[in-house]
């Protein structure tokens, strides 16, 4: 990796969490590749759910996405996938984030190269969104991805709903992708001592910017059956704004509502240095702190 000029950042969240043998075939086109490095793998049986963090030069990331796209619709088919977590395709969701000597004009024109050409290659429908998108209604990913894959099919006959590439009809077992470029988005759940969905969906309800809650906050309520518990699963699409704390603590405030206790929580996948020490920061009550009083932060400069 040493010697780029440019790099990017892809997190791509295929539709496939409990299958190890389907998911270390599609992790692999990431492996082992000049220019791209596999950062970060995440599975998750209840959410059924891959989420893969890689970073590389724009050729060679272009040719490992392509490709591990190829490989999932291959082997996903969403006619029998079940999970907790809301999807609409095979590949549920690509975003491409700028991370050096790129802006986030060239992240958008990258979007959009590697967009049109897994929409040629694979017959694949896509909607551009996010920083992408080219229509103020697609640029918030739940928008797009309203009524899932089951409703898919109808949805797409709409005129307003006609893919930026690629067909208009869904692929029959893969579905429907979005792609684009966006800012570092952290995947931050909460996990909840109960098993009553009515709470958590309650609680996601409160949190959730579109409901009148936290302005860079989505939230849903998701069932842990194997644990028999609830979490409110959070993306935080801009950390510098509304931090990690704030949705944590608001959630734990919403969850003493019902009596319910807060029991934990997680991040998917990689998360910025930044955003977990301004929650520290917070907890401790430190005064004045900066980054550049972290020590690696001043050992990688």
């Amino acid at each position: 990796m040493s010697g780029m000029k440019r790099i990017i950042e892809c997190v791509p969240n295929f539709s496939e969490g409990r299958d190890l043998d389907k998911i270390d075939k599609i992790i692999n086109p990431f492996r082992g590749k000049k220019d791209v490095k596999l950062l970060d793998y995440q599975r998750d049986e209840d959410h059924n759910r891959l989420v893969v963090t890689a970073i590389g030069e724009p050729v060679s990331m272009k040719q490992a996405v392509v490709e591990a796209m190829g490989v999932a619709i291959d082997l996903i088919d969403m006619r029998k996938h079940k999970g907790q977590h809301p999807r609409m395709g095979a590949i549920d969701v690509v975003p491409f984030i700028p991370v050096r000597n790129m802006s986030m004009t060239e992240a958008i024109d990258f979007s959009k190269d590697v967009a049109k050409e897994v929409a040629a290659k694979y017959a694949l429908p896509v909607f551009l969104y996010e920083e992408s998108a080219t229509v103020p209604e697609r640029k918030n990913l739940a928008v797009i991805r309203k009524g899932q894959f089951e409703k898919m099919a109808e949805k797409i006959k709409a005129s307003e709903w006609k893919p930026d590439y690629g067909p208009g009809e869904i692929h029959e077992s893969a579905g429907v992708t979005a792609i684009g470029a966006r800012m570092p988005l952290v995947a931050f759940n909460v996990n909840l001592g109960t098993d009553d969905m009515k709470i958590a969906d309650a609680i996601a309800k409160n949190v959730r910017h579109i409901s009148g809650g936290l302005r860079y906050c989505k939230a849903i309520g998701i069932a842990l059956k194997e644990r028999g518990i609830v979490q409110v699963s959070m993306n935080m699409t801009d950390y510098t704004k509304t931090s990690l704390y704030r949705s944590f603590e608001l959630v734990r405030t919403e969850a003493k509502r019902y009596g319910v206790n807060v029991i934990g929580s997680e991040i998917v996948g990689l998360v910025p240095m930044e955003a977990l020490i301004d929650t520290a920061v917070y907890y401790m009550g430190i005064e004045e702190f900066t980054m550049e009083q972290v020590l690696e932060a001043r050992i990688w400069e």
